[in-house]
């Protein structure tokens, strides 16, 4: 008999193909279209989170002000996501935290190891981490190895790229980990195992972009400052 993860893999295919299409689809269109779609994800997943923060506090007062505080944390990502002008720097932005997720999930299954966080989230080891760290700093080196110049970098060091990018990388990890945290934290406290069940055999929108939406306020807005050139309307 299949197990509970193989038996729903036809369905998490499924959803992973519509989402990959779907986003693709705004982000080749562009325009009010990419806004429109980042907005919408936004929306739901904002509504996630002040879903999970109502289940996971007593008071009403700490409701309030942790959903204030979610609309903060959420708008400040959509507003760096709608202010890029750049495709290329979105599919960085993007890009390196899927490999985050990728090299964790991947170095977490094949080497397990000493667990980071067992009391907020027990499947994410250290291993795992170092993953992700390698994961994001492929995707830097991607990103800046074909761009060179172009793309902003310089180098400083005289040392190789992949050294010069791979504090870089572990920021990045680092960054999306943490995110990927407060949401665990979050559902833990509220006895849920996904911030909802919107997206058929992947849970909820939250679920898929925690680590984004911390990449995007930590290193995003202070991007778009260095590099004013990817500012869009």
């Amino acid at each position: 008999m299949a197990d509970g993860k193989n038996s729903d893999l036809p369905v998490r295919t499924a959803s992973a193909v519509v989402m990959l299409a779907v986003a693709g689809g705004a982000l080749w269109a562009g325009g009010v279209w990419l806004d429109l779609f980042i907005i919408l994800v936004a929306l739901a997943a904002l509504w996630e989170f002040v879903r999970l923060i109502s289940r996971a506090t007593p008071s009403g007062a700490v409701r309030v002000a942790g959903s204030l505080a979610a609309l903060a944390y959420v708008g400040l990502a959509v507003w760096v996501l709608l202010r890029i002008n750049n495709v290329a720097l979105m599919l960085l932005l993007v890009g390196t935290v899927v490999l985050v997720d990728i090299g964790a999930y991947a170095a977490g299954r094949t080497f397990g190891g000493p667990k980071i966080a067992p009391s907020i989230s027990p499947s994410k080891t250290w291993s795992g981490l170092l993953g992700g760290v390698i994961g994001a700093t492929i995707a830097l080196l991607a990103y800046f190895g074909w761009g060179g110049a172009a793309a902003g970098y310089r180098n400083f060091s005289g040392l190789p790229m992949v050294f010069e990018l791979l504090p870089f990388g572990a920021a990045v990890a680092v960054v999306a980990q943490v995110g990927d945290f407060l949401e665990s934290w979050l559902k833990r406290r509220a006895g849920v195992k996904d911030s909802s069940n919107l997206i058929p055999g992947h849970g909820g929108v939250l679920d898929r972009i925690d680590g984004l939406l911390a990449v995007a306020c930590v290193f995003g807005a202070p991007l778009l400052v260095i590099f004013p050139h990817w500012l869009a309307r």
